[in-house]
């Protein structure tokens, strides 16, 4: 991929934004990252930072001129109006591609889907949610199909749960599974015991999304699914942890979903993780067939390395100690 290819990558300082812009430039595209806080003009920083809010359909129609492709990684913070920033920032996003004539690129997740597809959903699955989160995000993508229609190409990867990468301290791995900045004393499952559950490396999940960012194809909207790292009885995930920190004895706690339900009243933040809990209790992995026949293969870092890297970006695991746990 030579160099003369640039994409604007709304949330360039969030968790997917951030990783899927480092994944870009690796393969040769120029960057610019849109951001209502955007970071100092360094000359060592490859993106381009632009400042502006994604709800303002001017600033992104500006941001998005002479680009091929627009990463469309924006998200409310902490859950918070769902219902009044969702839609208006993708409507935004589509009609500056439709603009520009650009591609979008945006993360899915697994809210579209009602227990009616689990254990396994594939993206032909019906998208019954239970939750209104999940219907919005069923709009959304129901919007970008429609703009298909009128000519505007998308993709949606959609993901099971993040964890890893530089700027993803707010994901439930970092505040619910351990805690960001702090070593791990314990770990704290939030899964039901027994229930699979579906997680996503983040540079293995944004490595995949500049690849299908990259192929020809005529489709106008695409949907692909990531396996990521699936962990079958919610017991993997805290086999890795252990095994990385060099810990076999280290505990192994329930979340504490009662409290949160008790407190849930009186803080956004913890209501709307209360309307998710549902993802937790039952068993969901996703199919990743159609990505693997588009791809190849899709990209897997191993567990272990993988949960050693996501807890060394968080601060909760020296390098020097990680290294000692890896050797031993």
């Amino acid at each position: 991929m030579s160099n003369d290819k640039t994409a604007l990558v709304l949330g360039a300082t969030g968790g997917v934004g951030g990783a899927v812009a480092e994944a870009l430039l690796n393969k040769g595209w120029r960057v610019r990252g849109l951001s209502r806080h955007p970071k100092p003009a360094n000359a060592a920083d490859p993106i381009q930072w632009i400042g502006g809010d994604a709800m303002d359909a001017k600033t992104v129609a500006d941001a998005a001129a002479g680009t091929q492709l627009i990463v469309h990684a924006v998200n409310p913070p902490g859950y918070r109006d769902w219902d009044k920033l969702v839609l208006p920032m993708t409507d935004n996003t589509i009609a500056a591609a439709k603009a520009v004539g650009a591609r979008i690129l945006a993360p899915g997740n697994v809210y579209n889907f009602g227990p009616d597809a689990f254990p396994v959903a594939n993206e032909a699955s019906p998208q019954h949610p239970n939750s209104r989160k999940g219907a919005i995000r069923v709009e959304m993508e129901r919007r970008l199909a429609q703009a298909g229609q009128a000519g505007v190409s998308a993709l949606v990867v959609r993901a099971g749960d993040f964890f890893g990468g530089r700027n993803n301290a707010s994901s439930m791995f970092a505040h619910g599974v351990v805690k960001a900045g702090q070593p791990v004393k314990s770990i704290t499952m939030p899964v039901q015991p027994g229930a699979g559950h579906a997680w996503a490396y983040l540079p293995d999940l944004a490595k995949t999304m500049a690849m299908l960012a990259e192929r020809d194809g005529p489709e106008a909207f695409e949907t692909y699914h990531f396996a990521g790292h699936f962990d079958p009885d919610g017991a993997r995930m805290t086999a890795a942890i252990r095994a990385v920190t060099g810990r076999p004895d280290l505990p192994a706690r329930p979340f504490p979903w009662l409290g949160v339900a008790i407190a849930s009243p009186f803080m956004t933040t913890l209501r709307e993780m209360m309307e998710m809990r549902y993802l937790w209790r039952e068993t969901l992995r996703l199919d990743n067939s159609k990505l693997v026949a588009a791809l190849g293969s899709e990209p897997h870092t191993p567990w272990e390395d993988a949960v050693r890297a996501a807890l060394i970006g968080l601060g909760c695991l020296a390098p020097v100690a990680a290294a000692r746990a890896k050797a031993a």
